[in-house]
């Protein structure tokens, strides 16, 4: 079974940078479009940023152009560049495929905070 791990969360102040990755134990990437979701308290988990097979990326309104998905199909890894962070980013972040398809790994937390 494929497991997915999520890291590089962490406390960061509004306006900072963080990058996080998600390493599969599987060679799936090649294979799915995959997708960074992230779940704040008490909301329903959202997919904000996408990139297919062939490197093609879109991005939920309120990440465009502050957070950059890319691959490394090579190295098992997604990686999400989230830069100009906003309190409103806080949340736990999560990989999957795009459809959410594989088991969920535990997140990675993200707190914007001053």
């Amino acid at each position: 079974q494929v497991q997915l791990v999520e890291s590089g969360g962490g406390l960061v102040q509004p306006g900072g940078s963080l990058r996080l990755s998600c390493v599969a134990s599987e060679s799936i990437f090649s294979l799915y479009a995959m997708g960074w979701y992230r779940q704040a308290p008490g909301k329903q988990r959202e997919l904000v940023a996408v990139i297919t097979i062939g490197g093609i990326t879109n991005y939920e309104d309120s990440v465009k152009g502050r957070f950059t998905i890319s691959r490394d199909n090579a190295k098992n890894t997604v990686y999400l560049q989230m830069n100009s962070l906003k309190p409103e980013d806080t949340a736990v972040y999560y990989c999957n495929t795009q459809g959410g398809t594989m088991p969920w790994g535990q997140g990675t937390q993200v707190t914007v905070s001053s």
